[in-house]
C-alpha cells in the first residue's frame, strides 16, 4: 500500500477529535518514526472537576488518550493511505486512521495536575500492514510520569461506522 505524506497547519487537520475530547495542544515535531507533542493541563478540562474534588489530577485514561492521539497524528502525517483526507467529513474517508486496538502496558509514576505542561514522546516500534506498534512517555519537565505501549490500526471507515 502506498502512503501519502500529509503536512497540515492545525492539529484538527490530522485528527477527527474535537473539543472537548481533543487532547493535543501542540505538535512540536514529526518524523516517520517519532512525534513530540504537548498539552498544558488547564484544570478546566471536562474530566478534571470530578477527578478528584479537592485534589484535581488528569486521569490516567486521558494520558493514554493523549499518547494515542499523538500517535494518530503521526499516522495521518506519515502513513496515510489516502491521497485525499478530510477531517471535517469523516464519511468522506475510506479509512479511519489510528484506531486503538491494544494497550500492552501502561505504567503511571506520578500525576498530571492543573498548570502542568505535558510533553509526549511517541515512538513507532513496528509497522506491519495496517497495524502500528508504539511506545510512549509523558513527562512534566524532566520527570517521566507515564510510560505505555499500544497498537493502533487503520481500519475501513465503514467498520467504524458499524456498516
Amino acid at each position: 500500500m502506498a502512503y501519502h505524506q500529509h503536512r497540515f497547519e492545525k492539529i484538527e487537520d490530522y485528527l477527527h477529535h474535537r473539543n472537548p475530547y481533543l487532547m493535543v495542544d501542540e505538535i512540536v515535531s514529526i518524523t516517520p518514526k517519532e512525534i513530540l507533542t504537548s498539552k498544558t493541563v488547564s484544570g478546566e478540562e471536562f474530566f478534571i472537576a470530578g477527578h478528584f474534588p479537592g485534589a484535581p489530577i488528569m486521569p490516567g485514561a486521558m494520558m493514554q488518550e493523549l499518547t494515542t492521539q499523538s500517535a494518530g497524528i503521526l499516522i495521518a502525517a506519515e502513513y496515510n493511505p489516502m491521497s485525499d483526507y478530510n477531517t471535517d467529513d469523516p464519511f468522506f474517508n475510506e479509512y479511519a486512521l489510528g484506531v486503538l486496538v491494544k494497550v500492552k502496558l501502561a505504567r503511571y509514576k506520578s500525576f498530571a495536575r492543573p498548570g502542568d505542561k505535558l510533553t509526549v514522546k511517541v515512538s513507532l516500534n513496528e509497522h506491519i500492514s495496517d497495524v502500528f506498534d508504539f511506545s510512549a512517555a509523558v513527562s512534566v519537565g524532566e520527570k517521566t510520569i507515564m510510560r505505555n505501549q499500544f497498537q493502533l490500526m487503520n481500519i475501513k471507515s465503514s467498520i467504524l461506522q458499524g456498516q
